[in-house]
């Protein structure tokens, strides 16, 4: 199973009601370009452009584990000039922002099966891994060809080739074989384009992460958009399975 370099250290978030990972299902290109009456592609471009914005307003923020959901392994049903404009898109992507997002200390992690990538589009993601595994003000982690299932599926086999004994299998020991490995589990995922699933995304890593879906397509999500995401995450109460311990008392006699 490939995983990405072991993560450096990273800054606590500047303030303790803030996340410290954030996953984002981006939703929403194709009707936004529908909408518009221009191709599909015109869409993902528009999406592509809406990543910078909200890595700043991430990091402005004090949140510094960034996780973006690019492409499932199910996307591959789509029309294949679709399949084949993303593929290129990516690696058009990574030519332009590799530099700059290393000169700004943020390292950059692709998390998913990359052995369906060409080989092409899979050496310019190891070089990006490469260039930027030292780099600690950020992570930046990119789902491609990603699936919540076949990771814990990858997963559970790479422990086992490994010589693990499954009969002893625990939740660290499977954590640790994981994409995500050495990194704090999302603390709030964000769907745009108001679909209300989960769409087989960090299925693990997500069981007490807060959600927030809003109806704003990807490519209209910006700074504006995760401030107020992050505002409604900071008003939630969270208790990781706990019960309140007033709503455990027996209701009052009545009068």
């Amino acid at each position: 199973m490939q995983r990405p370099p072991a993560p450096a250290s990273l800054p606590e978030p500047s303030r303790p009601e803030l996340p410290r990972h954030i996953g984002i299902i981006m939703d929403g290109n194709g009707r936004w370009a529908r909408s518009r009456h221009l191709p599909r592609a015109a869409g993902h471009r528009a999406g592509v452009a809406t990543i910078r914005p909200v890595m700043e307003a991430c990091n402005e923020a004090g949140v510094h584990i960034l996780t973006l959901y690019a492409f499932s392994t199910e996307n591959w049903s789509r029309p294949r000039h679709e399949v084949a404009a993303l593929m290129q898109l990516f690696g058009e992507t990574i030519d332009s922002e590799v530099d700059e997002m290393h000169a700004e200390g943020i390292q950059i992690r692709a998390i998913g099966d990359r052995s369906k990538l060409s080989d092409r589009l899979q050496r310019k993601v190891r070089a990006a891994e490469d260039l930027t595994s030292g780099n600690t003000r950020a992570i930046l982690n990119v789902a491609i060809n990603y699936g919540g299932r076949n990771e814990i599926v990858a997963a559970v086999r790479d422990l086992a080739a490994r010589g693990c004994d499954l009969a002893d299998l625990d939740n660290d020991t499977l954590a640790g074989a994981l994409y995500t490995a050495g990194l704090p589990d999302p603390d709030l995922i964000v769907r745009t384009a108001g679909e209300m699933r989960i769409s087989n995304f960090m299925l693990w890593q997500a069981a007490y992460a807060e959600i927030y879906i809003t109806e704003t397509l990807w490519p209209d999500f910006d700074a504006r958009a995760i401030e107020g995401a992050l505002a409604a995450y900071a008003r939630r109460d969270r208790r990781f399975g706990a019960v309140r311990v007033e709503a455990a008392l027996p209701a009052p006699a009545s009068l």
